[in-house]
């Protein structure tokens, strides 16, 4: 299980590196409750139309988010291959539409820099820090507080 993993030195700390539309990004492993593959969803009414719908998780609902759609790329065309993050958020269980699950990182602070000031990009705000590798790559480093509003009129 994932949690597990969650042990590190100061200093360091464990993310869920994944991949939307060939770009990589990440989350803190400690948000992470499970990742499943993909199922459809049942589509709610007038929901924003970065919600993909909700799934049954062990009985409890579940909101999807295509995270593709939120941040930009245009809509997922989920397939099997696609993953659902079981995410914490706010006190609630949320799923996050992703391509794919590529890795299990520990970061170095020291690898963890600020988002480059770019006032024309709308989805900087939903990017709180970009991780670097020697070879390379980067992963954004995505900002659940800012990429999911608060419940709003609470969920029944």
């Amino acid at each position: 299980m994932l949690q597990s993993i969650s042990h590190n030195s100061v200093g360091k700390s464990d993310v869920v590196a994944f991949k939307l539309a060939d770009q990589d990004f990440c989350i803190d492993i400690g948000l992470v409750r499970e990742i499943r593959g993909w199922t459809p969803t049942t589509v709610l009414p007038h929901a924003p139309d970065y919600v993909k719908g909700v799934i049954n998780l062990r009985g409890a609902v579940v909101t999807v988010v295509d995270l593709s759609a939120r941040l930009g790329f245009g809509p997922a065309d989920p397939s099997p291959r696609h993953v659902v993050i079981i995410a914490m958020h706010a006190g609630r269980v949320v799923g996050l539409l992703a391509d794919l699950v590529s890795d299990i990182v520990t970061v170095n602070d020291e690898h963890m820099q600020s988002v480059p000031d770019l006032a024309s990009d709308p989805s900087r705000e939903f990017i709180s820090g970009m991780i670097t590798f020697d070879d390379g790559r980067i992963l954004r480093k995505i900002d659940l507080e800012q990429l999911l509003p608060a419940s709003q009129g609470g969920e029944a």
